[in-house]
């Protein structure tokens, strides 16, 4: 982890349209974005109450969203759960729960595991053997792993956390696409035993994320441990009134997964159409393997379609769903020609 006049260095991400034109200044916008894993079809907007945004939030209404979330994401109660205004805000404080020591993540993933626990004091380090996270005072697993979709088993999770538990550490699974996961993976109806804490993300399945709203569940000690860390009015009156009403929505969560589903189908067909193997993902995002990975994400970039390009990886992309038909075309048609041009270079080789 590289540190920058003593401060952890900020870690790059998808997402950032300002950074994509300094990419690509002559491509035509607006940008197809799918370097985020951020649901396209967004759960509907509605007229917020004024006392939304004139009065200071009511702990009434905080714990009528802690309840619903408990509901949906199968803690045993409201008070399992903190909320807060995102999880990326968490991590730093989830990570400080265990004092300084030797933090191991499950990697490759989300690079910001590391760096929060490294601005809590610890050592921190990516390992690809799940059977070394067990040396760890803290040990943090993102499942569905982000960004190949990786899915570790409720029961080896819960193996690993008993391990840690006796050895006063604590096990960190990131949930954050578990809504588009098998969730009978989750861990969050098992956080009383202590030692573990499950992020759960409101923004990336409710394609709402620049609301900043998501959750820790935990022991309710340890909630109450992260709620003192935030002191009152944490989450922000809009916040309260979307998550109270989208988590509360199942029928609209239930339709919701049937389209992304099919979103994720129609990717991976106009993927392999195109010769791009999709070797993992979610229906969030799809996880592509291929050695001219650099130039098909440059030939993307220069047709106006951002997908996320990992400089630790060069071989790997990661591509989110396209959300209305014009998005569809211009990717279908950015492929198009970076395909064609793949095939032109293959033949000149040949002659």
């Amino acid at each position: 982890m590289k540190l920058l006049d003593g401060a952890v260095a900020a870690v790059d991400h998808g997402g950032s349209l300002g950074r994509a034109r300094a990419l690509f200044p002559h491509a035509p916008q607006p940008f197809v974005d799918l370097s985020t894993g951020i649901n396209p079809h967004s759960y509907p907007l509605f007229e917020l109450p004024a006392t939304a945004l004139s009065r200071l939030p009511e702990a009434a209404r905080l714990r009528e969203l802690t309840d619903v979330a408990a509901s949906v994401y199968g803690a045993p109660s409201a008070a399992n759960v903190a909320a807060a205004p995102g999880t990326q805000i968490l991590l730093p404080r989830v990570a400080s729960l265990v004092k300084p020591g030797k933090a191991l993540v499950l990697g490759p993933t989300y690079a910001e595991h590391s760096r929060a626990a490294a601005i809590a004091g610890h050592a921190a380090a990516e390992v690809d053997d799940f059977e070394a996270l067990a040396a760890a005072d803290i040990a943090i697993i993102v499942n569905p792993n982000n960004p190949d979709g990786r899915v570790v088993e409720r029961e080896d999770l819960l193996r690993l956390a008993g391990k840690l538990r006796a050895n006063g550490g604590l096990l960190v699974v990131d949930e954050a696409f578990m809504d588009v996961g098998p969730r009978a993976q989750s861990l969050a109806g098992d956080v009383e035993q202590g030692g573990i804490v499950v992020l759960r993300s409101f923004g990336k399945f409710f394609g709402l994320a620049g609301l900043r709203l998501g959750f820790a569940l935990a022991d309710a000690l340890t909630v109450e441990r992260l709620e003192a860390q935030f002191g009152p009015w944490a989450v922000a009156g809009p916040a309260l009134e979307y998550g109270i009403r989208a988590l509360a929505d199942t029928d609209w969560q239930a339709g919701m997964r049937r389209r992304l589903s099919e979103d994720a189908a129609r990717l991976d067909a106009l993927f392999d159409r195109f010769g791009v193997p999709v070797a993992g993902g979610t229906t969030l995002f799809r996880y592509v393997s291929l050695p001219d990975a650099a130039g098909l994400f440059s030939a993307l970039g220069e047709r106006g379609v951002l997908l996320r390009h990992f400089s630790d990886r060069p071989h790997v992309l990661r591509g989110g769903l396209p959300g209305e038909d014009e998005e569809w075309r211009r990717l279908e048609s950015a492929l198009a020609d970076w395909a064609s041009r793949r095939d032109d270079a293959a033949r000149e080789i040949k002659r």
